[in-house]
């Protein structure tokens, strides 16, 4: 039996928690926090074909140490998850790679729009959690650009019911930034070529895509304060529109670009610090709905390289719940809002079954990031240096107790 005595509740109660298990373990939690087992719906574990980057064996380490027991996988891969075969290859490699650490990880794949395959999508609907699309180029070659295929797809998805995930940058917006300021260095100008129109084009087509065809939108990493705005309005009027924000929208901005250059690199890119307090209020008033860590890891060198060559994307599954955890410390947020945001939003949207994973949360003792302490494959945080508090330190799943200063 697991006995866990005096633990802090989201609530903020104190309770006895006794969960079944093979060993008899007593855990004092009077400097510790009990949550759900949270959920990320939106990593970028890079297999196949990007294992230079990251791994399910790595991966899954550093999702249990930041207290995730489900995450959701994109499928931006080489080759992307755009047909049943490959979306059955992608399945066996990933438990192959969970089953060489011993990890219980549990996961969903999304699968890729491709103009190309649309035919593949009645053969994995019952299999997928979702259709991603990119409506703005990112890593990898998936883009869905033209408003023919976005109809399509909405289409396919309202056929079969299932959700749509939406990358939303105006790709025609990008490029015509990008050839304006191609000769630029300094990394600021990521955010000006990516700029907040683009999101906000995007995010508009969405949501006349949405009432259209009465399709579940799930709009992925939402960085502004007018894309914001016109998904309020689309909640008002009773649309299915859900959005997602990251912790590096929340903790960073596009002051910080001197001092991270291409550790700050991102798409969507960096935004104001008026973006990021607007980002907070909604978050708290519930425009926001959930919390990915899109973690999307390149290897340190490539991140050193040049603006025009240096890859989008950062890690962050590790660091999310110690960002989050720091926030209400300093008075941001409240537990029960980071309960519904990595747990139970995530869970109601995505119809997930019950279970009895519960994660133990550090909530009184700080330490300071570092990349060498990372255990993602890449070995490298854009929150380098910061001092958190909020490590998980017990993680408890499928009947399974995880010590994470052991892992």
């Amino acid at each position: 039996m697991l006995r866990i005595t005096n633990i802090m509740m989201p609530d903020g109660t104190r309770q006895n928690i006794e969960i079944s298990l093979s060993q008899d373990i007593t855990i004092d939690g009077t400097n510790l926090l009990a949550l759900p087992g949270l959920i990320d719906p939106h990593v970028h574990f890079r297999v196949p074909g990007l294992e230079d980057k990251e791994d399910w064996q790595h991966a899954s380490v550093a999702a249990i140490k930041g207290g995730y027991t489900t995450v959701f996988d994109m499928p931006n891969t080489k080759p992307a998850t755009t047909t049943k075969e490959r979306l059955d290859s992608k399945f066996a490699v990933i438990n192959q790679q969970l089953q060489e650490v011993n990890i219980p990880l549990k996961y969903k794949l999304f699968f890729g729009a491709d103009k190309n395959q649309f035919h593949e999508i009645y053969k994995v609907k019952n299999d997928i959690v979702g259709i991603k699309v990119f409506m703005g180029a990112s890593t990898g070659d998936l883009l869905m650009d033209d408003e023919s295929s976005l109809h399509a797809i909405y289409a396919l998805a309202k056929a079969h019911d299932l959700i749509i995930a939406l990358h939303a940058e105006d790709e025609l917006i990008i490029r015509e930034n990008a050839q304006k300021y191609a000769s630029e260095t300094d990394f600021k100008y990521h955010s000006i070529i990516r700029a907040p129109e683009a999101a906000v084009k995007a995010v508009d087509l969405v949501i006349k895509l949405t009432e259209m065809y009465g399709v579940t939108s799930y709009i992925l990493h939402v960085s502004t304060a007018n894309e914001l705005e016109l998904v309020r309005k689309a909640k008002e009027r009773g649309l299915p529109i859900f959005v997602e924000t990251c912790p590096h929208y929340l903790f960073l901005d596009d002051s910080m670009y001197p001092q991270l250059n291409g550790r700050a690199k991102m798409n969507p890119p960096l935004r104001s610090k008026q973006d990021q307090d607007i980002l907070w209020n909604a978050l708290n008033n519930g425009v926001i709905d959930t919390i990915g860590s899109d973690h999307a890891p390149h290897k340190l060198g490539e991140k050193e390289q040049p603006l025009c060559k240096c890859p989008s994307g950062v890690p962050g599954i590790e660091t999310s719940l110690p960002l989050l955890i720091t926030a209400w410390k300093n008075g941001k947020t409240t537990l029960e809002k980071i309960a519904q945001l990595t747990h139970d939003n995530p869970k109601k949207l995505f119809d997930l079954p019950d279970n009895d994973d519960l994660v133990l949360v550090d909530i009184e003792n700080y330490r300071e990031l570092k990349d060498e302490h990372m255990a993602t494959k890449c070995k490298w945080t854009p929150f380098v240096g910061m001092k958190l508090t909020g490590f998980p330190r017990y993680v408890f799943t499928q009947g399974r107790l995880f010590d994470c200063d052991k892992l």
